[in-house]
């Protein structure tokens, strides 16, 4: 959920989420329209259903309960190495090393003021250097608190990485229609494409290369010339 999702965006759907999907066999035998609906206003639905998918392999391959291992973690749909890295250390308590914005600022601001451009090559050794390995968990939750004050106090430091990427603008966004689009299917149930054009207000010359995309993902399907949740 914290994926570029702001934190007090994703406070408000945590509990009510986990209320109503509070373990993997819950999660993985749900209907996909109901994850998508308790998803609602967390954006990038494309998460909601891998974290559905991984449901279904944790219950299906690992007897329902979550490796520990960032390799295997990392064969999980949606999971990458730092993804992995962080789950490793939170749920499990594992000394791994791992970055990610916050910690990036904090390395940067303190180690890198001057610089531009810094790589993560040269991040990692000092992530490595300063990691409390007796207790990770409670590390990585203080120096994620304290990147947070630092941006607050002296602007975003992780801007200068290498690897910033500048999210791109929300309104009027592709990612934007295709919310749209995933709010009236789940209101409407089943939708010919005629119809979301009417209701969006969208050419159907923009909207098909859209629910395209949607299909390919796999979150929703065509039938009978109707669309509607998968």
């Amino acid at each position: 959920m914290l994926q570029q999702t702001q934190v007090d965006r994703v406070a408000l759907k945590f509990n009510p989420f986990i209320k109503k999907l509070p373990d993997f066999a819950v999660l993985a035998g749900a209907p996909l329209s109901k994850v998508l609906r308790l998803w609602q206003g967390l954006g990038y639905n494309r998460r909601a259903l891998n974290l559905k998918r991984a449901a279904e392999i944790v219950i299906k391959e690992y007897n329902g309960m979550l490796p520990d291992s960032p390799d295997v973690l990392k064969t999980l749909p949606g999971v990458g190495k730092a993804t992995a890295a962080s789950i490793a250390a939170f749920a499990f308590n594992k000394p791994v090393v791992f970055l990610e914005t916050n910690i990036r600022t904090v390395l940067i601001h303190h180690f890198f003021n001057n610089k531009k451009s810094v790589h993560d090559e040269k991040l990692l050794p000092l992530a490595a250097c300063f990691l409390d390995r007796k207790n990770p968990r409670k590390w990585y939750s203080a120096l994620m608190d304290y990147g947070t004050m630092l941006k607050k106090q002296f602007g975003n430091a992780s801007r200068r990485s290498a690897h910033y990427k500048k999210q791109s603008r929300f309104e009027g966004s592709k990612r934007q229609k295709r919310g749209k689009i995933l709010r009236l299917l789940l209101d409407r149930k089943k939708l010919t494409s005629n119809d979301i054009s009417k209701y969006l207000g969208l050419p159907q010359r923009r909207l098909s290369g859209i629910l395209e995309k949607l299909a390919a993902d796999r979150i929703i399907v065509k039938s009978k010339n109707r669309y509607l949740i998968a």
